[in-house]
């Protein structure tokens, strides 16, 4: 005979297991796709949801307009003074346009849609989901492309920096992770934004929120404002503060000093505007960075997309990418992650150590930061070290150099153009740098340690309003 059904012992038994016992309403609810994997309904996000339905919420779609950025190809222009925002532009809370990507005006005025507007919110929906900002004076004019999302309020229910501010926050992030998907690459369709709940919490807290949000934009302008003085710095420095690249089509080298010489046939590689820039470099002493570095420059490895070699930041170790070298330093928050066992074992060499300068070899080539973390770290294949003391050269002059305008043109010459413009380890530490007084250097790693110092502030500030969303919305069952 069976025995009697004991509930206790069955909730007991549910408790310490990952699962979820659901009646079919609350499977229905919210689940327009009728989604059936168990990550969907996993406890984080059972709880989560729950704690925003107590809150009350309203969806996105109630009290904005959602849309996408251009579908049809991009027309790129050098020329063009229009921003184009893409997946990696948005950041938390505030956009980074370090790549420097530009659309031409034909293609802005032909797509009045996309055109970018302030107070717009901006949300990456493919690749790292969910990060968003929102658009400012400032950051115009801009469009942008099919891989980000654009929020715009209809209505004063809701003010735009609590909205970022939300979406980032636990209860932001769990909804735009959970309505993600696909298999080889992550994406948040707009039809699902336009779900997403939004705690409805009143707009007297709202702007409090915008407050800080606000203060935090300020401090970051601060910050970005002495980085580009202590670029001016540099350049004044050097003599190329006002350096005009020459416009002459040509340039006339005889073999003996062309190819045999350098080995290189390009003709990207004789521009005149490149015989400028060594010519004024010469001017000083200059080193080559394999004669300053103290560990063989190296670069890692990069395991295949998906594979079994990468884990979550729960168990990992962060990985970092050329695109996490971000305005002089290695920005966190994007992070990839491979298991510990990778670190310690075929990328063993390529382990980091805080102050290490890193540089980007493959993309956007050259791009120069100084990891100042404390936790254990790793680089892919597009990412060299340079480790070394600062005897001669200051490891902040560096990255201001490299990062400069004159350091970018200067690196290009040596890049090599292909499916991907890349450089070899070789050719890295063959690199022959300026080297210009050390008082000056030191003046130049000021300036840029309090334009970091800054940085943080602005990112503790969007980290406290992000806090203070989620405790809001969490002490609102006590009230």
């Amino acid at each position: 005979m069976n025995s009697p059904f004991d509930e206790r012992k069955y909730k007991r038994l549910l408790k310490g297991l990952e699962l979820t016992e659901l009646l079919l309403s609350d499977f229905l609810t919210d689940n327009i796709d009728f989604r059936l994997d168990a990550e969907y309904f996993s406890k984080k996000n059972i709880e989560l949801n729950n704690q925003l339905d107590r809150t009350g919420f309203i969806r996105i779609n109630d009290f904005a307009f959602v849309t996408d950025g251009i579908h049809s190809s991009i027309d790129y222009s050098e020329e063009s003074s229009i921003k184009l925002v893409s997946a990696t532009t948005p950041r938390e809370n505030y956009f980074d346009f370090s790549r420097n990507v530009f659309i031409s005006k034909k293609a802005h005025l032909l797509n009045p849609r996309t055109a970018l507007k302030i107070r717009d919110i901006v949300i990456s929906t493919v690749g790292t989901i969910g990060n968003c900002a929102v658009i400012k004076s400032s950051d115009l004019p801009a469009n942008s492309d099919r891989h980000v999302g654009i929020i715009r309020i209809k209505n004063k229910r809701f003010l735009p920096n609590y909205v970022s501010t939300f979406l980032l926050s636990k209860y932001g992030r769990f909804q735009t992770f959970r309505e993600s998907t696909g298999n080889v690459q992550l994406n948040l369709f707009i039809y699902k934004i336009k779900t997403l709940k939004i705690a409805a919490l009143p707009l007297a807290f709202q702007k409090k929120i915008e407050k800080i949000v606000e203060l935090a934009h300020s401090k970051l302008e601060q910050s970005q404002s002495l980085y580009c003085q202590a670029e001016e710095l540099l350049l004044k420095n050097i003599g190329l503060k006002d350096f005009k690249p020459s416009k002459k089509a040509s340039n006339v080298k005889s073999f003996k000093e062309s190819f045999l010489k350098t080995g290189r046939l390009d003709a990207e590689y004789y521009q005149p505007k490149y015989d400028f820039i060594e010519s004024t470099f010469d001017k000083f002493d200059r080193v080559t960075l394999s004669d300053i570095v103290s560990y063989p420059i190296s670069s890692g490895i990069t395991p295949k997309a998906g594979g079994a070699d990468y884990t979550d930041a729960e168990n990992g170790i962060p990985f970092i990418r050329a695109v996490d070298l971000v305005n002089g330093e290695v920005n966190a928050n994007n992070f990839n992650y491979i298991k510990p066992n990778v670190h310690n074992g075929i990328l063993k060499r390529t382990q980091l150590k805080k102050d290490d300068v890193l540089f980007s070899i493959a993309g956007t080539v050259g791009r120069c930061a100084i990891f100042q973390h404390e936790f254990e770290a790793n680089i892919n294949q597009a990412v060299a070290i340079l480790r070394f003391n600062e005897a001669k050269v200051l490891k902040l002059y560096l990255i201001a150099f490299f990062n400069s305008y004159i350091g970018k043109e200067f690196v290009s010459k040596y890049a090599r153009q292909g499916l991907q413009t890349n450089l070899n380890l070789e050719e890295v530490g063959a690199l022959k740098i300026p080297v210009i007084d050390l008082k000056i250097q030191r003046q130049i790693t000021a300036v840029i340690k309090e334009s970091f110092s800054l940085r943080k502030e602005s990112e503790k500030l969007l980290d406290k309003a992000k806090e203070m969303a989620e405790r809001e919305i969490e002490g609102r069952d006590s009230k």
